[in-house]
């Protein structure tokens, strides 16, 4: 057995084990210990506490130790709503928006959803996979420890399931935990932009049965929105999805409050996510649910729109948690720190408000609350040791500075 020791540390930060996400003034609640050591057995956490309670006669029983003299430990991101299955960046099209073209312009000249369609249609399995693997090293080190990857740029048959194999494969070779997410449903392709029953029923009929065989996703998604997928088309998709084991994580309520959020409720949804059209009616029905609503502040960012009511979705008690949206079109970022620092200064979360958020919610929202998103005996020790910064609102408040001393992922350091 490797046994290892982390001693002296500043604050160990997040230390629950919450049975349940975080809701209302829950969120705002979050466990430290001050001076702390923690001890980690084969990658797995095994005892915490005050360094005054630490046992100085077991010493020699450990593989390592780490002095963390000064420095925050804390569990690591969990990304719960990612696209990083892609083939190629969009930056034209960021030029496009800066000189003042419109969604819809930009896709008449063959940009959005379908120009990545394009290009993941015309790339092989292999250098997707290296790609974006590539993409969750480089996420590690910015302190991710749990990810949820979405298909939704393949739009056929083919390309959809490339897509869920090359996630597969990457459950493999991550350091850390991945689910996976079958998004067809994220636009129509243009060879069925007039025929919205034909395409449902190729998500059906022959996507479905195939990605159940072979078990590549763990949950079905649908971008419900006026001029996309609707409430009912939404409720169709999902329940075909839970005939195969598959729970939904819906995107709804981005641009329009047109009854997907509801819809999603009723479905039983995991998690909704994006939420930034939200009236007083939806606030309170999501508050009254069990369902976890996931804000993408980096997208409303990058698109110039309006940011989620966090606040007022956080005091009617609402479960909330954070995400990246990684994607090349809306939000080219998975850094979970801007993410964090943006729920602070444009969403008024406070920053206990934000970690819980991006830790533990984000760890329910893809069911992983077992084995990552707090600091808890049993859990995997994925750690972010900070560089030495006076306290946790430093975080948020000194956006931009990379204040990750090293990342531990499973016990090892990873960067």
């Amino acid at each position: 057995m490797t046994k290892q020791l982390i001693k002296n540390i500043k604050c160990l930060i997040n230390t629950g084990n919450a049975t349940e996400s975080l809701r209302g003034k829950e969120l705002a609640l979050l466990s430290c210990i001050e001076d702390a050591y923690l001890i980690i057995s084969d990658g797995i956490i095994s005892e915490l506490g005050e360094m005054k309670n630490l046992n100085t006669n077991s010493f020699h029983d450990f593989n390592d130790t780490t002095d963390a003299r000064g420095q925050f430990v804390m569990p690591t991101w969990c990304d719960s709503h990612t696209h990083i299955v892609f083939a190629g960046s969009r930056e034209d099209e960021f030029i496009d928006k800066l000189k003042g073209l419109s969604y819809a312009e930009i896709a008449a000249k063959g940009g959005g959803i379908l120009n990545s369609a394009r290009k993941l249609s015309d790339t092989d399995e292999e250098t997707l996979t290296k790609q974006a693997l590539n993409r969750i090293i480089e996420l590690v080190k910015l302190g991710t420890g749990a990810i949820e990857i979405k298909s939704g740029y393949g739009l056929t048959v083919e390309a959809e399931l490339k897509m869920l194999r090359v996630i597969k494969q990457l459950k493999k070779l991550s350091p850390i935990p991945i689910k996976s997410t079958f998004l067809a449903a994220h636009t129509y392709p243009e060879s069925y932009k007039d025929n919205h029953k034909g395409y449902i029923d190729l998500i059906i009929n022959e996507m479905l049965p195939i990605i159940a065989k072979e078990s590549l996703a763990d949950y079905i998604d649908v971008f419900c929105e006026t001029g996309f997928f609707s409430p009912q088309e939404m409720e169709t998709i999902c329940l075909a999805g839970k005939k195969y084991g598959l729970k939904s994580k819906v995107h709804v309520n981005q641009l329009n409050s047109i009854g997907g959020l509801q819809k999603a409720i009723e479905l039983n949804a995991l998690s909704a996510d994006h939420l930034e059209t939200m009236n007083e009616e939806d606030i309170k029905v999501l508050a009254a649910s069990n369902c976890i609503g996931t804000l993408l502040p980096s997208a409303a960012f990058f698109l110039r729109m309006p940011y989620q009511p966090a606040r007022a979705m956080i005091d009617k008690n609402c479960a909330i948690a954070l995400a990246s949206d990684y994607n090349p079109g809306s939000s080219p970022s998975g850094n979970m720190n801007t993410v964090v620092a943006l729920s602070c200064i444009q969403m008024k979360m406070l920053p206990e408000e934000a970690v819980n958020a991006a830790t533990i919610n984000g760890a329910f929202a893809m069911e992983l609350e077992n084995e990552v998103g707090s600091i808890a005996v049993g859990k995997r020790a994925n750690l972010i040791f900070t560089k030495p910064i006076p306290s946790l609102a430093y975080l948020p408040y000194s956006f931009g500075t990379n204040l990750i001393d090293k990342v531990m992922i499973d016990g090892k350091i990873i960067a």
